[in-house]
């Protein structure tokens, strides 16, 4: 019996639900590490030692890497687990409303270490918050993931749905690179007597609570007995995920995805720094700029979707990576004093054009992953929908496990206006992962996959 179309109203609080736990996501991508291991005239301590281990690897480099790779392993755990599951209330909604408040806690605690000083408490508190903080975001996000293609009953519901979630991720993006401007104001508020640290501190907490309400809007607008297209699959943990990785398309896809999240991962962290130390402008900038990054984006949306039904989703991926390419090689000369461009401006260059991928890469790729997700489902008659996106986002953590890890680690090479030359190298850096983007997800074939799929429903 077909399922009805998911209605928009439905789609817009399903998106909230995306909004929140990006918010989540991007105030430890953007801040962990400016909190723990700030440029030298940032006016906050340093909190965690920088000292080289084995001479390339950063501490904090090493312990958010470790968080990462936790939540990678377990992200096929819970897949697995949803995938099985089987409630009145469907297979992925209860696992939403366990993680939603945990994960938004855990992220609060982060930035609260028992020492405001270098000390061994530190490293052990955000060791321990780390790990509890990406168990309970994967208890969220992956069945978040995997309820695409069953709310999504064609291509092009689900190229929608696509597009509604990555609205609300880039909204995630930008409101967490405002934290700068929420914590300046509460320390000109000289009746609060704040110091920038608890400004920090109380402005990443708010913005921690406010995703825990956003993440629950999903848990009461998706009825999965009424709109979603399942069967708690009987496939045994380990037979399933052999299956999953055995399909080309999919693995192609993921390794794209290992290698474009390492290079934005590298983009995110270091915009801070090369806004701050390379640019020589205020943290405020950041906020700005990363609005007129969202704006853009949004603007842009219409236009993919439109492009993606025209000419095929595979083309203008591959498009959004090229750009990526250019934009980090850019990143590398910013602030040089031969470049023609007056500073400010150069900031401005860099997100708008950033601004053209990520909307491509925004919306297209969650898209692309539903139709291979439901051909296999076609062709093996196991739907594991849990499974492929629970492997989309172990390569994502692992690419942004090794961002974090190489981005840190070349820091060390120097990351203030003395010596920038560690900042500069994440440039090439990021730029060569893109390359190695472009390559792998050339391999997968679109419009094969499609036409599978309109025959087997056909026959």
């Amino acid at each position: 019996m077909s399922k009805p179309t998911f209605p928009i109203g439905r789609t817009i609080s399903y998106a909230i639900g995306q909004f929140g736990w990006s918010l989540l996501i991007n105030i430890i991508g953007t801040w962990l590490v400016y909190f723990y291991l700030p440029p030298k005239d940032a006016g906050l301590p340093i909190l965690i030692t920088d000292v080289a281990i084995l001479g390339i690897l950063n501490t904090i480099g090493i312990i958010a890497s470790l968080g990462r790779l936790w939540d990678a392993v377990t992200d096929p755990l819970v897949a697995n687990y949803s995938d099985q599951l089987d409630t009145r209330w469907g297979r992925r909604v209860p696992l939403l409303a366990a993680g939603a408040f945990p994960a938004a806690l855990f992220c609060f605690l982060i930035f609260f270490p028992p020492d405001s000083i270098v000390s061994s408490k530190n490293l052990v508190w955000l060791v321990v918050m780390m790990v509890a903080f990406y168990f309970f975001l994967t208890t969220y996000v992956t069945p978040y993931f995997a309820l695409i293609p069953e709310l999504g009953h064609t291509a092009n519901e689900r190229l929608n749905i696509s597009t509604y979630i990555s609205v609300t991720y880039f909204l995630g993006i930008a409101i967490a690179a405002q934290a700068p401007v929420i914590w300046n104001s509460l320390m000109a508020d000289e009746s609060l007597g704040l110091t920038k640290v608890e400004a920090v501190q109380y402005t990443l907490g708010g913005l921690s609570f406010l995703a825990m309400i956003c993440m629950y809007f999903p848990v009461f607008a998706v009825d999965e007995k009424k709109y979603c297209q399942s069967e708690p699959s009987t496939v045994p943990f380990k037979e399933a995920m052999v299956l999953t990785f055995k399909n080309k398309s999919f693995l192609f896809f993921a390794l794209s995805d290992l290698a474009y999240f390492l290079s934005t991962m590298v983009l995110q962290t270091g915009l801070i720094y090369y806004i701050t130390v390379l640019l020589g402008k205020e943290e405020s900038l950041v906020g700005l700029l990363m609005i007129v990054l969202g704006v853009f984006s949004f603007l842009l949306y219409p236009g993919v979707n439109i492009m993606a039904r025209k000419y095929g989703k595979k083309k203008l991926v591959l498009g959004g990576f090229f750009i990526f390419f250019c934009v980090f090689c850019f990143c590398s000369v910013m602030g040089m004093d031969w470049l023609p461009i007056p500073k400010v401006a150069q900031g401005y260059i860099v997100v708008l054009v950033a601004a053209i991928p990520m909307a491509i890469l925004g919306i297209l790729p969650n898209a692309i992953l539903a139709d291979i997700a439901e051909l296999d489902a076609l062709k093996t008659g196991s739907q594991r929908e849990g499974l492929f996106y629970a492997g989309r986002t172990l390569m994502q953590k692992m690419g942004q496990t090794l961002g974090i890890l190489i981005f840190s680690s070349l820091l060390l090479l120097g990351r203030d206006t003395s010596n920038p030359t560690g900042i500069r190298a994440t440039g090439p850096a990021a730029a060569f992962f893109c390359l190695v983007a472009i390559y792998l997800f050339s391999k997968y074939k679109e419009k094969e996959t499609l036409e599978e799929i309109d025959r087997i429903k056909g026959a």
